[in-house]
């Protein structure tokens, strides 16, 4: 006869996710979740966030790099798809350099009464596209009662180009319409545009030039494509005290702290003019310029398989002599470099199809590489992650490897869900989205989180998340465009681009909306605003199928008296629900699943009645309110069996 007095049964899961099995295949494992990790073997809500001032940063950033100065003071880089900003710990800077090329003087303004529109005609063809950002100077020569205007509305003030509308016409859009009699030709001022960073999404192009030759009819547009428009980016590293940044497939600059928030970085002369990113070799002080020109300041030369580095401690000399350390060479597997992580006596170098090895070995040659890894292609720049001794990053194949010594595959049970799309699982934009992918290491939980574009997003708006001391996948829908580890500043800061809201740091005429909040992570358990808006974190946790009879092979129908909780804290309210099914096919409410609860479970809670009965049941454990956050423990069970019917 089958025993009517059980004793209370525990039940433990095993860490991390379980996306590849079923709900009943993963038993005693957990399935689903959003802002939780694993510490301990156990699951608990993550920390909170807080925005750093009122400020919001213009456009979507991309990178961030943090470094200290001789006298301590401590900076981080943002480099969004439109600004380089620098924060020094109290306030943001913009010390985006302007383009001298595209600088132009004695340019015409043309107004319209009551509109807000201004047409700027320029002596020259201007190459200006909408969304750049340029200053004007020296503002003059109005005729009295024309414009409305005076200089002091355009001198030393920034403007978004709405429109080109032709080579030498630009519009910009006012604060305040026009007030004059509006005729043509009332005023002057000189340009100085920005350089131009690139899009805010990543897309394919369709025009000439990017398709093989007859692949479409004369003078009608591509249908398909294989050329991909990279968003517009940064990498961001430190030559001692110096900022260098250089924008993907463009100039590389430097920046001086000792100079002042209040300065621009400038052009690091002699360097390559095109490039797809570079990195700084520390213990030899190079620097690595990786995909950039064959001919130095012939940007039509680049070879994004090709790669230049300077002579040691010059920023300036990269051509090879006998007398120096500059050299380049190219690699050839694969066919374009996508980006490169710093290990602790090596560069790790990732193309799209495989891994190279570059270490210092000295004159005369300076360097050493030596393929390690194929079939191991990167998904995008900043995709690669350095921590614990080792790199890891995410594939374009689908997948996460780690190198150590040697590439090797890094297994999980949440692949599917992160790269195939289905009903079950988001997916990942291959299409239009994997250069958007922003890899980070949270030092002080041990975790390796990549942030990626689903399939349905062209804007990050997912998280999967490696802990490589627990040896836990989870994912999230945290949606992170930048992540700067807590190593020069107390707390990790990261960004998030949100499109609806307006940017106000620096100050710019007719800017479109879309910025970047600022955010210190891993404090409290809401997302707090800079305006005093606090909201909630509402994180869950659910586990897979267990069987509820102590045979634990489903025979069984039992009755569930009670749960006895615990928790290793609970801050709030936390709620439990169990969803029970008869068969592993009710995964719905018409087929027999039902849910029991939620059951609030606060930190006096000793037990709860449920009377629930069923073979097969599942636990939720969720929060939803502010100041609400929770450590799980281990479960009991208060169970008796029902028969087999």
């Amino acid at each position: 006869m089958y025993n009517t007095h059980m004793p209370l049964r525990k039940i433990q899961f095993a860490p991390g996710f379980n996306k590849q099995a079923s709900s009943s295949g993963a038993e005693n494992q957990w399935v689903d979740g959003d802002f939780v990790r694993f510490r301990y073997g156990m699951p608990e809500k993550i920390g909170g966030w807080q925005e750093i001032m009122n400020k919001q940063l213009v456009g979507a950033a991309r990178a961030s790099h943090s470094w200290a100065d001789l006298e301590g003071r401590r900076y981080i880089a943002f480099g969004t798809n439109k600004i380089l900003y620098v924060y020094d710990g109290d306030d943001f800077y913009d010390i985006t350099p302007f383009e001298p090329a595209l600088a132009q003087t004695g340019c015409n303004i043309s107004t319209t009464n009551g509109s807000t529109t201004v047409t700027i005609t320029t002596p020259g063809i201007h190459n200006l596209e909408p969304g750049d950002i340029l200053m004007f100077e020296n503002a003059g020569s109005f005729t009295a009662g024309q414009t409305g205007y005076v200089a002091a509305d355009f001198d030393n003030k920034l403007y978004e180009v709405q429109l080109a509308p032709t080579t030498t016409t630009f519009t910009i859009t006012m604060a305040s319409a026009e007030t004059g009699s509006g005729t043509t030709n009332n005023g002057t001022l000189d340009i100085k545009p920005y350089f131009q960073v690139g899009p805010l999404f990543q897309s394919f192009g369709f025009g000439w030039g990017t398709g093989l030759w007859g692949a479409s009819t004369w003078g009608t547009a591509r249908t398909s494509s294989q050329a991909v428009l990279d968003p517009g980016t940064w990498s961001l590293d430190n030559y001692g005290e110096l900022l260098i940044a250089t924008i993907k497939n463009g100039e590389t600059f430097s920046w001086d702290p000792n100079t002042g928030v209040t300065t621009r970085a400038t052009i690091v002369s002699g360097a390559p003019t095109r490039s797809v990113m570079t990195m700084v070799s520390d213990r030899d002080r190079h620097l690595i310029i990786l995909g950039t020109e064959t001919t130095i300041g012939s940007s039509v030369t680049q070879d994004k398989m090709f790669i230049r580095f300077s002579d040691q401690e010059s920023l300036t000399d990269y051509t090879a002599t006998s007398t120096n350390t500059a050299g380049s060479f190219r690699i050839d597997s694969g066919t374009k470099i996508v980006g490169a992580a710093k290990g602790k006596d090596y560069i790790l170098i990732l193309t799209d199809t495989s891994a190279y090895l570059m270490q210092f070995i000295g004159p005369p040659f300076t360097f050493s590489i030596r393929q390690v890894g194929s079939n191991c292609g990167c998904v995008g720049q900043h995709a690669i992650v350095y921590a614990d001794g080792r790199v890891y990053w995410m594939s374009d194949s689908g997948g996460f490897f780690v190198f150590d010594g040697t590439v090797k595959s890094l297994g999980s049970l949440v692949e599917d869900f992160v790269f195939q799309t289905n009903d079950n699982a988001p997916g990942f934009n291959f299409a239009n989205g994997s250069e958007l992918t922003c890899g980070a290491h949270n030092s002080l939980y041990s975790e390796i989180t990549w942030f990626y574009a689903s399939a349905s997003s062209s804007v990050i708006d997912r998280s999967v998340t490696h802990n490589y001391a627990e040896g836990t996948w989870t994912t999230a829908s945290l949606a992170r465009t930048s992540y700067e580890d807590a190593h020069v500043f107390k707390d990790p800061i990261a960004t998030e681009f949100v499109s609806s809201i307006a940017p106000n740091v620096p100050t710019i005429q007719g800017v479109s909306n879309g910025a970047s909040r600022v955010f210190d992570h891993e404090l409290g358990t809401n997302e707090v605003l800079a305006d005093g808006t606090i909201n909630a974190i509402p994180a869950f946790i659910q586990s897979g199928d267990f069987d509820l009879d102590m045979d634990g092979d489903g025979e069984y129908f039992i009755k569930v008296r009670r749960f006895i909780p615990d928790f290793k804290y609970v801050n709030g309210n936390s709620k439990v629900s169990f969803v029970i099914k008869d068969y592993p096919a009710d995964v719905t409410t018409a087929q027999g699943q039902r849910t029991a609860g939620p059951f609030t479970i606060s930190a006096t809670t000793d037990k709860v009645d449920t009377r629930v009965r069923g073979r097969l049941a599942a636990v939720k454990i969720e929060n939803s309110a502010v100041d609400e956050s929770w450590r799980f423990g281990m479960f009991r069970f208060d169970i008796q069996p029902d028969g087999r019917r």
